[in-house]
């Protein structure tokens, strides 16, 4: 007699070698069978790990000071974790120190620079561990060749996005770029954001900004990011501005765009 298990199996589950989405889990029952049940909740627990580990910015500062970059670290006017994630708005300020304390550096070196780069924690400090450093090594190279100044990367606990307006104004940057870890997904706790700002002050909207986001390794590549920030910062300092008005068209090189005489760029734009 022939024997069956009581899990269905989904006529979909060859799609899922093509995404990590949640899809084809099949069924025992009315029911997810356990090992997708058991998969759920791993995910769930790893997200919630995420939003709550500790920003470990000794480390950051010391591989940082390795590469022969200087460091700042700041804290926002959220006291601790639990009021970061009660009130947004604490993280989007510096605290009355932090706040000084740039105060005192942009004293000591007057003149303002082009680029501040400000690292926080957001809702996965564990983001930020992972991806920081590989980011910046591609980034960095290519901004010190296209002569950009920056001030020291400035590390913000507790921050939120807005906070890189508070740091690039005290600084008197032309720019700031954010690096912040986002909100975990149930397959992507370790997603790093990248927030750029054209004339960054205090009060601006996220209207303001370009966003580039799902840099990791299962996402968008510490390359591709880089390619894409940069393109961002010369198109923002040739029209001395950022956020809606300013879209994304780098050219992607790919096999496609090499091997073609197709136009490259963004094809969500159309054609002109």
């Amino acid at each position: 007699m022939e024997r069956h298990t009581p899990t269905h199996d989904n006529p979909w589950l060859a799609l899922r070698n093509l995404t990590p989405a949640r899809i084809a889990l099949g069924r025992s029952g009315i029911s997810l069978p356990t090992g997708a049940q058991l998969d759920f909740q791993f995910a769930h627990a790893q997200a919630r790990d995420a939003v709550h580990l500790a920003f470990d910015h000794a480390s950051l500062r010391s591989q940082l000071s390795e590469r022969g970059r200087d460091s700042l670290l700041l804290h926002s006017a959220a006291s601790d974790r639990d009021q970061y994630l009660q009130r947004p708005d604490l993280g989007r300020r510096l605290n009355q120190e932090s706040v000084q304390q740039l105060r005192d550096h942009a004293q000591a070196n007057p003149g303002g620079v082009d680029l501040a780069i400000v690292v926080a924690d957001g809702l996965s400090a564990l983001a930020v561990h992972r991806h920081t450093l590989p980011l910046l090594a591609r980034f960095e190279e290519q901004a010190a060749a296209d002569g950009w100044s920056s001030a020291p990367v400035v590390l913000v606990e507790q921050g939120r996005v807005a906070v890189a307006d508070e740091v690039g104004e005290l600084l008197g940057a032309r720019m700031t770029v954010m690096l912040i870890g986002e909100r975990p997904g149930l397959s992507s706790p370790d997603s790093l954001g990248l927030y750029f700002t054209y004339g960054p002050k205090v009060g601006l909207t996220d209207a303001y900004r370009n966003c580039i986001s799902n840099v990791r390794l299962e996402g968008l590549s510490y390359g591709m990011a880089a390619h894409r920030l940069l393109y961002l910062m010369r198109e923002a300092c040739r029209r001395q501005l950022s956020g809606v008005n300013l879209k994304d068209e780098a050219e992607v090189h790919n096999l496609d765009t090499e091997n073609s005489s197709s136009k490259s760029g963004n094809f969500l734009l159309g054609e002109e």
